[in-house]
């Protein structure tokens, strides 16, 4: 099984959600972060005052698939949340050793 966490732009999410959900990928947390990366933040205009925003918000999306999905569901990932513009995220895929659902015990892939 497979971990896969997307940082993508707040208003691309549903787009994101939407294309896991064709591709047959349920099951998501969603967490509001905020980092930034190359573009180190940008500066906004509040009240004619010009100031600095360090921290860019973003949304974290998390799923956790099946090794033969994880492919599917990165490429669905990228296709939904491209812009073509620096700040568009990153994804991140780790090997998950157990899953374990807490209602049943179902273990590994059932589990999910």
């Amino acid at each position: 099984m497979k971990k896969i966490e997307a940082i993508v732009r707040h208003f691309k999410l549903e787009d994101v959600k939407n294309a896991l959900i064709e591709k047959g990928i349920t099951g998501m947390t969603i967490t509001e972060v905020r980092g930034f990366g190359r573009q180190k933040g940008h500066t906004e205009m509040y009240r004619g005052t010009e100031y600095r925003v360090d921290f860019v918000p973003k949304v974290k999306l998390e799923v956790v698939v099946d090794d033969s999905k994880s492919q599917v569901a990165v490429a669905a990932i990228v296709k939904a949340a491209q812009t073509g513009q620096i700040g568009d995220g990153k994804i991140f895929v780790t090997q998950l050793a157990e899953t374990v659902r807490i209602r049943t015990g179902e273990t590994g892939a059932d589990a999910i």
